[in-house]
């Protein structure tokens, strides 16, 4: 992914596409600063944590966005918009709501998931094999409910 941000850098200095430039440089800064904690803990960072860290990028310019809408400032909503389709380029595509179900259910029933307690687990195994492709903030709202129900 890293060469992936690199490439992209180049690219997009040739075209002249200066949002794009400062984009891709945002996130390789934030990817150094967790470079350096990750290596001051005696890790490596995985390209799981590179999904995890842009999509946390991507839901910080979303609650900005509703915040420069609410003021009417459609330049640094526009801004934030155009940040978060370049983010999100980099994501794989998002499970739809069909298929987030359908992962929910099926990790119930691995898990063994009887009540709310077994929450954990399932949001665990879920995050395990859907890093990047799902909405976990979402996901635990709909695992809890079906725990409870």
């Amino acid at each position: 992914m890293r060469d992936q941000f690199m490439s992209v850098v180049k690219e997009a200095m040739k075209a002249g596409d200066k949002r794009r430039v400062a984009t891709v440089r945002m996130i390789q800064a934030a990817l150094k600063d967790k470079d350096i904690e990750a290596r001051g803990l005696g890790k490596t960072v995985s390209d799981d944590d590179i999904l995890a860290l842009l999509q946390k990028m991507v839901k910080s310019r979303q609650e900005s966005l509703g915040i420069y809408e609410q003021a009417g400032r459609e330049d640094l909503a526009t801004q934030e918009r155009e940040e978060i389709v370049i983010i999100q380029a980099f994501l794989p595509k998002q499970m739809s709501d069909d298929e987030v179900n359908a992962a929910i259910d099926k990790a119930i029933a691995e898990t063994g998931a009887a009540s709310v307690k077994d929450m954990g687990k399932v949001v665990g195994a879920l995050k395990a094999a859907f890093t990047g492709r799902m909405d976990f903030a979402k996901a635990s709202g709909l695992v809890k409910a079906r725990l409870q129900g």
